[in-house]
């Protein structure tokens, strides 16, 4: 079995789509502008530095979608991928899932970032699994701001990765996977990765390819 593994932000798509996320919930008025620009801002510095607290910045992140309710959720999201997530899909990035398609490999995301935010996006890709961070619920069905199981966020990739194969009576030695990703957060997986490719990689994940000779791909030049 061969597994194509893709991380989603600046490695298939050229923005964070949580922070985009974030921008977008800003600007159709579900929060005040000043604030959360400022903490979303903060919390994504923290993302590319390596010291997020990710189950703060759930917390923070999901407020305006739990506060509004799944119906108004579903029909801004629907927006949010006409007018940021669509646009910013390159046809290089298309093409590469699908290479890996053609070639018969099994395909799935890999991502940080929350299930609500990135399944649409998954699903754009044609990408039916997704490991993302999953989100808790409530009686009432809908979100609470706490994190479901292990978060799809550094080592907890790895952790994730081997609980999908798991699920599937696999393990990482019965599989060739190959992991594309641009983070230093994901050292952990490119490392368990049988091919691991630095993917429009951060100043830091470039370095470490270099040094132990791992393919480096710039897919598209990057965005903020």
């Amino acid at each position: 079995m061969k597994l194509a593994l893709f991380d989603l932000d600046h490695t298939l798509i050229p923005i964070d789509s949580d922070h985009a996320w974030g921008e977008f919930a800003t600007r159709i008025g579900w929060a005040d502008a000043g604030e959360f620009k400022r903490r979303n801002d903060a919390f994504y510095e923290q993302y590319k530095a390596g010291t997020l607290d990710i189950h703060d910045y759930i917390r923070f992140t999901t407020e305006p979608v739990r506060r509004h309710g799944a119906s108004a959720s579903a029909q801004a999201h629907a927006r949010f991928m006409r007018e940021v997530i669509a646009p910013a899909i390159r046809p290089e990035a298309r093409a590469l899932v699908e290479q890996h398609r053609q070639a018969g490999d099994q395909l799935a995301i890999v991502t940080a970032t929350n299930e609500f935010v990135t399944r649409p996006i998954a699903h754009s890709f044609g990408i039916d699994e997704l490991i993302a961070v999953n989100l808790a619920r409530g009686p009432g069905g809908w979100y609470t701001g706490e994190i479901a199981g292990t978060p799809s966020f550094r080592e907890g990739k790895v952790t994730r990765v081997a609980e999908w194969l798991a699920a599937r009576g696999r393990s990482f030695g019965d599989v060739e996977i190959t992991f594309y990703s641009d983070s230093r957060n994901d050292l952990p997986l490119l490392e368990k990765a049988h091919i691991p490719v630095a993917t429009n990689p951060d100043a830091h994940l470039r370095a470490v390819a270099q040094q132990r000779g791992w393919r480096i791909l710039d897919l598209f030049e990057q965005q903020q």
